[in-house]
Parts: C-alpha cells; sequence; structure tokens
C-alpha cells in the first residue's frame, strides 16, 4: 500500500528518465493530474493523457529530453505526509533563483510558485522541479 501517492509519482519521473523511457503510466486522481498539468505547461513533460484503464484510471505522462539529457534535472518531495511544510507568500520558495519551480497548493488551487506570489497566496509547498 502506498501512503504518499505524490512521491510515488515524482519517484516513478525520476527513475523513468534515468532510463530513457519515453512515457510513464501511474494510477491517476485529481492531485496527480493537476501536478501533471502543471509540468506540461511549464514545459518538464511532453503530454499527459488520462486513460481508462481496466479497473480504474490512469495517467500516461511523455517524458521529455533534450539530446539524451532529461528536461527535468531535479525533482524533490518538500512537504510530506509527517512533515507538512506551509509558506506564506513573501515566503516561497525560489527554487535556483527562480530559474526552477515549486508547485504550492493555495486556496484558489495548485499553481506554481511564481503565480502564487504574484497572487499574493501562500499555501503547502508539494515539491520543486527544475
Amino acid at each position: 500500500m502506498i501512503t504518499d501517492p505524490i512521491s510515488d509519482m515524482l519517484t516513478r519521473i525520476r527513475n523513468a528518465q534515468q532510463v530513457k523511457k519515453e512515457y510513464i503510466t501511474l494510477p491517476s486522481s485529481k492531485i496527480k493530474f493537476h501536478i501533471a498539468k502543471i509540468l506540461e505547461a511549464e514545459g518538464y513533460i511532453g503530454k499527459v493523457e488520462e486513460l481508462k484503464g481496466e479497473k480504474f484510471p490512469e495517467l500516461r505522462l511523455v517524458l521529455k529530453y533534450d539530446n539524451k539529457q532529461p528536461y527535468i534535472r531535479m525533482i524533490k518531495r518538500v512537504s510530506k505526509p509527517g512533515n507538512r511544510v506551509y509558506a506564506k507568500s513573501t515566503e516561497l520558495p525560489r527554487v535556483l533563483s527562480d530559474i526552477g519551480i515549486a508547485i504550492i497548493s493555495t486556496p484558489n488551487g495548485l499553481m506554481t510558485n511564481k503565480e502564487a506570489r504574484a497572487r499574493r497566496l501562500g499555501g503547502e509547498v508539494i515539491c520543486e522541479i527544475s
């Protein structure tokens, strides 16, 4: 049984890119879908599809590479089930001096740290990507 499905998703992405997989398939949920959509919008992954599985829906993420190097150099879970990390709008993390992004869960939904800072929203820091 998986106790942290978001961490599982990030680990699957990290492992698939290590072995140069073209795409990965994982169990779907609303939060995973929204995280994947943010990664797609920011250009870290190619495409996100929601598939109808036999028993449950699945997500297919097409990974992106640049000259056989993955677009995602680092992907790290920040807030964990045993240690939640919250930040005010003025204290949101700057990943690699704002070259990378952090995904924040705000009262207005999931968004990047840059968008949350512009809207003056704080929330739970889900993960950091560069």
